[in-house]
């Protein structure tokens, strides 16, 4: 007897022609990282998931196979019930979990039984996951990249904003992984993705570029916070022209104020980040630093951590990292009291042919 047609499971670039795409995970699974778009519908919760694996190792396959079967009927009931409620006549759902095997099989024989026209995808997530750490390494190399460098508190990240308004093509990297990059750059409330996450909404950004444009992108270090950045595009970073942002150093501080003050709200924290600084800089500075956060000298510690450890360290790695560095074209920016989007244009102009081509990146010095 010929097996129905949704037993053959349909590869990754089959996903763009299902009307959703179901991951049958769990929830601690799919936080940690999916295909972009998709739908959670778990077939076993979290503490199931947990208890047939228990089993299974010591009770045996066959009864938790069969527990597990009653628990994965229940949650495709509840989420027919609920979540797929709604879904027309010739719905066609892709469904996937970790590696293609009962979980996503379940659901798909379920709704083929109902009438829709569900697959499942081959090799589920791990597949998926091999694909984005394959693309890692390759699309990096698809593009030129122009890269912001300059001084914390710059205003680079205001710039590549701008930039991006004033029709440019960018790659936020610290918006991607939640961080601003530097010792003090955790987001108040925002914890980063896991590697995972982030490595997925890179490649799904750099999917969406067009190589004959230049892409700017802020300078960055191999990690940001507890993220490390692809290999590749590092490397590509490093060999890439770049822009040197210069920002008065009135300006500077200001900007730090404010982009940093919700660090006087978390003071705890704040000592605790100065504190690691200490084989850099000696006992009695930190000491100078925590006392500041305590009478809440906000302007007199940004200016003292902007001369005393941001310039030294910028001017220690910078030249080193990017070989491009010395022959920088340097632009003038003031992050807080001019119109950033004009700026951006006025950068662009500059560069030439909107500062977005290839031909024109190749033109820096």
């Amino acid at each position: 007897m010929d097996s129905p047609f949704y037993a053959t499971p349909v590869s990754l670039d089959q996903i763009s022609g299902f009307d959703d795409i179901i991951d049958v995970r769990t929830p601690l699974e799919f936080a940690v990282d999916h295909i972009p778009g998709a739908i959670n519908a778990p077939v076993l919760g979290n503490e199931e998931r947990v208890v047939i694996g228990t089993m299974y190792k010591q009770v045996g396959a066959f009864e938790a196979t069969r527990v597990g079967a009653a628990m994965v009927a229940k949650n495709i009931a509840a989420h027919l019930d609920t979540l797929f409620a709604d879904r027309p006549r010739n719905w066609r759902p892709l469904v996937y979990c970790w590696r293609g095997g009962k979980r996503s099989q379940s659901m798909v024989t379920w709704f083929n039984l109902i009438g829709w026209r569900a697959r499942q995808l081959g090799g589920g997530y791990k597949t998926y996951r091999s694909r984005v750490l394959e693309e890692l390494v390759t699309l990096p190399r698809q593009f030129h990249y122009i890269v912001l460098t300059g001084h914390t508190g710059s205003g680079k990240t205001r710039l590549l904003n701008a930039l991006e308004k004033a029709g440019a093509q960018t790659l936020d990297l610290e918006a991607l992984a939640a961080h601003r990059g530097s010792l003090l750059g955790a987001l108040p409330g925002q914890p980063q993705p896991s590697q995972k996450a982030f490595d997925t909404a890179l490649v799904h950004v750099l999917r969406r570029f067009d190589s004959a444009r230049a892409v700017f992108v802020e300078a960055e270090s191999r990690r940001i916070g507890s993220i490390a950045l692809a290999t590749e595009l590092v490397n590509q970073m490093r060999d890439a022209a770049c822009v040197n942002v210069d920002a008065p150093r009135d300006e500077r501080v200001e900007l730090l104020l404010q982009d940093y003050s919700h660090l006087f709200g978390q003071p705890d924290f704040f000592r605790g980040q100065l504190l690691r600084l200490t084989p850099l800089h000696g006992h009695q500075q930190i000491r100078q630093w925590l006392a500041m956060i305590d009478a809440n000298q906000r302007r007199a510690l940004f200016s003292e951590l902007v001369d005393k450890h941001y310039d030294p360290a910028y001017a220690r790695s910078s030249r080193s990292y990017f070989r491009r560095f010395d022959g920088a074209r340097h632009f003038t920016f003031h992050p807080v009291v001019q119109d950033e989007v004009e700026q951006a244009r006025a950068l662009l102009a500059q560069l030439g042919e909107a500062g977005s081509s290839v031909s024109a990146q190749a033109s820096l010095p």
